[in-house]
C-alpha cells in the first residue's frame, strides 16, 4: 500500500524549515517540549537528570518539561497521547484509550524507559514489561519531566533509553477548590473536582475525576459495535514542613480503567480492567546548607484482568532509597543506597525478586565547563552484579551556545513473565546497552534551538520468536537479538510578532542488527510543529504532527502507512472564575493505524468548563 502521500510531500520542506529555524533560534537545555507553549518558560530547576534539584545551566542530559498549562490544553485522556507530542517520543496503541499502549523513547521499546509517579517506580512484570501507560490518568498531573538517553548509572535497571517522571499537584496558597466538566464526540464525558491549599506548615491537595466514552469500533472487520471505556482516578498529596530543615511528604494515586478490547486470535470482544495504585513517603532533611538527605519509601500495584478471555496478572513493586547530597562550591556530590522488590502473580507464576544498588555521582560547573560523572552497582537476587557508568561534558563556547558530549551504559533484567511463563526461559540474561551522543544548544531572549545526535547499541535483546527453549507453537522469549537505536533530533522555538512557534524533527533508525530490519511500529521520521497566539480574550493554538510509515511486524512485511494530524484548540476566561477550553483533534479526519487492523479515532471535538475561584 502506498504511504500517505500528503505526509510524504510535507516532510521535506517542513524538515528543512525546522532545520533552518534550529540554526537561527535556540534551545537552552535540549529541553524543548515538541508541543510547548513557547510563551511558557522552562523551569530554572529540574530534578530528573540526577534525582536532585539542579539549575538548568548545570544539566547536561537531554531533558524536556511539560507544565500544568500544557497538560490542561492537551485534551488527552492518557499520558501517552500527550507524550507523543514530544521530541523523540512515539506511541503505539491497539485501539483507543484504555487499550494496550506503548511509548517508545528514541525508538526503544516501552520497557526501556523507567517511569516514576511522585518518586514511586511504576513497572509491569507481565509480558515484556514497561509502564502501564493506559492506566495513568492525565488530569492528576502537575508536570512531567522527560530525560532522553540512558540513565542506569543514576536509576538502575530499565533506564536504557530514558526516564519519565510524573509529578502530581502540590498544595500552595489559600484553600482553593475546583470543579470541571467536559463533553465531546462519541458520547465522551468528563467530571472532575478537587481542592488544594496550605495552612501553616501543612500543604495539601486532593482530586478525583471520571471519564467515560462510548468509543468507536476499534477493529471493525471483527466487531462493528463501538468499544468504549470508563476511567475513575484520584490523587492526594500531603506535606508537612516539620521545621525549617525537616519535611515529610505523603503521596498517593489510584486509577481504574475499564475498556473494551477486541482480541483478533480468536476474535473476541473483551472487557479489560486495568488498575494502578501508588503510595509514597519522603522525608527530606537539610542538615546544613551544604548537606541534604532524602529517605523515600514507595509501592505501586498494577493489576490487569480480561474477560471473557481468561487472563489476570498482578504486579507489586516496592522501592526504598536513601539519598545524600553534598554541595561544595561549584561541586555537587551524590551517594544513594537503593532497594527494589518485584513480585508477579499470573497463573501459574507467583514469584518475586529484589535488587540492591549503590550509586555515586560527581558534578562540577566551573565557568564555561560542566562535567558530570556517575557510577552505580546493582546486585540482582537472580542475576548477580551489574555495574553501569556515565560521563558527560559541556562547554559554553560562545554567549548562549553550549556543546555537549556523553557516553553511558545501561541494563534491564528480564521480567518474571519472560522467565517463568509458558513462553519463558529461566536462562534468559539481562539486556545491556552502550550509548554515545553529541549535542549543540543555543538560547537567547526566549528563542531556542538544539541538535542532538545519538547511537545506542543494545545486546542480548529479548525477542519473542519461533523456536527457543519453551517449545510453544506461538514462540518463546529468547536472548536472540541486537538493536541499534540511532538518530538526530532538531528542535526550536521562536516568536514572530504576536505568534509563538515551536517544533521538532526526528530522524531515527531503530534497527534489529541481527536481521537488518527496522524495529516494529517505529517511524523513521517525525515532524511536530505548533503555534499559538492571543486574540482579544482568547488564546488560539494549532498543532501539526507528521509520521512516516512503519512496519507492524519484525519481518517488515506488514506496512503501516505514514499519516499527518492537525489539531486546533482555543481557550478563554468566560467569567471571573470560569475557564473554557475547546479542542478539535484530527481536523482532516485522517484514517490511520498504530497497529495493524486497529482503527484510530477520526475527527474529535472536546469542550470543557472549569470553575476555580480566584
Amino acid at each position: 500500500m502506498p504511504e500517505n502521500r500528503t505526509a510524504s510531500r510535507l516532510f521535506l520542506p517542513l524538515a528543512i524549515a525546522c532545520s533552518s529555524c534550529a540554526a537561527t533560534a535556540a534551545q537552552a537545555q535540549s529541553a524543548n517540549p515538541a508541543n510547548p507553549s513557547p510563551t511558557t518558560a522552562l523551569p530554572e530547576v529540574v530534578v530528573t537528570a540526577q534525582r536532585v534539584a539542579q539549575p538548568l545551566t548545570d544539566v547536561l542530559a537531554d531533558v524536556a518539561y511539560i507544565d500544568r498549562a500544557q497538560v490542561r490544553r492537551s485534551g488527552a485522556v492518557t499520558v501517552a497521547d500527550l507524550l507523543q507530542r514530544q521530541p523523540g517520543l512515539e506511541m503505539s496503541r491497539s485501539g483507543g484509550p484504555g487499550n494496550p499502549t506503548s511509548v517508545f523513547t528514541r525508538g526503544a521499546g516501552s520497557e526501556f524507559t523507567a517511569v516514576y509517579i511522585d518518586g514511586v517506580r511504576v513497572d509491569n512484570q507481565a509480558g515484556s514489561g514497561g509502564a502501564p501507560w493506559e492506566a495513568i490518568a492525565l488530569d492528576q498531573i502537575d508536570h512531567i519531566e522527560i530525560l532522553r538517553g540512558p540513565a542506569a548509572a543514576v536509576y538502575g535497571s530499565d533506564a536504557v533509553a530514558g526516564v519519565i517522571q510524573i509529578f502530581t499537584r502540590k498544595g500552595e496558597g489559600p484553600f482553593t477548590p475546583y470543579v470541571g466538566v467536559g463533553a465531546g464526540t462519541r458520547h465522551t464525558g468528563q467530571v472532575k473536582a478537587g481542592f488544594s491549599g496550605k495552612t501553616g506548615s501543612v500543604d495539601y491537595s486532593l482530586g478525583a475525576e471520571r471519564d467515560t466514552s462510548r468509543g468507536y469500533p476499534i477493529m471493525p472487520t471483527i466487531e462493528p459495535r463501538p468499544q468504549g471505556y470508563r476511567q475513575n482516578a484520584a490523587n492526594g498529596r500531603l506535606g508537612w514542613q516539620i521545621s525549617p530543615t525537616q519535611r515529610l511528604d505523603l503521596t498517593g494515586t489510584s486509577t481504574h480503567m475499564d475498556a473494551q478490547f477486541v482480541s483478533p486470535f480468536p476474535p473476541i470482544d473483551n472487557d479489560a480492567s486495568n488498575r494502578l495504585n501508588t503510595l509514597g513517603a519522603t522525608w527530606t532533611s537539610n542538615w546544613t546548607r551544604a548537606y541534604t538527605t532524602r529517605l523515600m519509601v514507595g509501592q505501586s500495584n498494577q493489576g490487569y484482568a480480561q474477560v471473557p478471555s481468561v487472563y489476570m496478572s498482578k504486579t507489586q513493586l516496592r522501592n526504598y532509597s536513601f539519598q545524600n547530597e553534598w554541595r561544595a562550591g561549584k561541586q555537587l556530590i551524590t551517594a544513594t543506597l537503593e532497594r527494589r522488590e518485584d513480585h508477579l502473580v499470573s497463573d501459574p507464576i507467583d514469584r518475586g525478586r529484589f535488587q540492591n544498588g549503590v550509586a555515586l555521582g560527581w558534578g562540577l560547573h566551573s565557568g564555561p565547563h560542566t562535567l558530570q560523572l556517575n557510577a552505580r552497582y546493582d546486585h540482582d537476587s537472580e542475576f548477580g552484579g551489574s555495574p553501569t557508568g556515565s560521563a558527560s561534558y559541556g562547554y559554553s563556547f560562545a554567549p548562549g551556545w553550549r556543546a555537549t558530549a556523553s557516553v553511558g551504559t545501561a541494563f534491564r533484567v528480564p521480567t518474571l513473565y519472560q522467565r517463568f511463563s509458558q513462553y519463558g526461559d529461566p536462562s534468559l540474561t539481562p539486556q545491556k546497552s552502550r550509548n554515545v551522543e553529541l549535542g549543540v544548544r543555543w538560547a537567547r531572549k526566549g528563542d531556542s534551538a538544539s541538535a542532538t545526535v545519538y547511537r545506542n547499541d543494545i545486546r542480548d535483546l529479548i525477542d519473542f520468536a519461533a523456536g527457543g527453549a519453551c517449545g510453544q507453537f506461538f514462540g518463546c522469549f529468547q536472548n536472540a537479538g541486537r538493536a541499534r537505536l540511532q538518530g538526530v533530533t532538531l528542535a526550536a522555538t521562536h516568536r514572530f510578532g504576536a505568534v509563538n512557534v515551536g517544533g521538532s524533527f526526528d530522524w531515527m533508525q531503530p534497527t534489529d542488527r541481527t536481521t537488518g530490519h527496522l524495529l516494529a511500529r517505529r517511524a523513521q521520521r517525525m515532524l511536530k510543529l505548533n503555534a499559538d497566539t492571543s486574540v482579544a480574550a482568547w488564546k488560539l493554538g494549532a498543532e501539526l504532527q507528521l509520521f512516516s510509515h512503519r512496519w507492524d511486524d519484525a519481518a517488515n512485511t506488514v506496512r503501516l502507512n505514514g499519516y499527518g494530524l492537525v489539531n486546533l484548540y482555543a481557550s478563554t476566561t468566560v467569567a471571573r472564575d470560569w475557564d473554557f477550553l475547546v479542542r478539535l483533534d484530527n481536523l482532516t479526519n485522517r484514517s490511520y493505524q498504530l497497529a495493524q487492523g486497529y482503527a484510530t479515532p477520526g475527527r474529535t471535538i472536546f469542550a470543557s468548563l472549569r470553575w476555580t475561584p480566584r
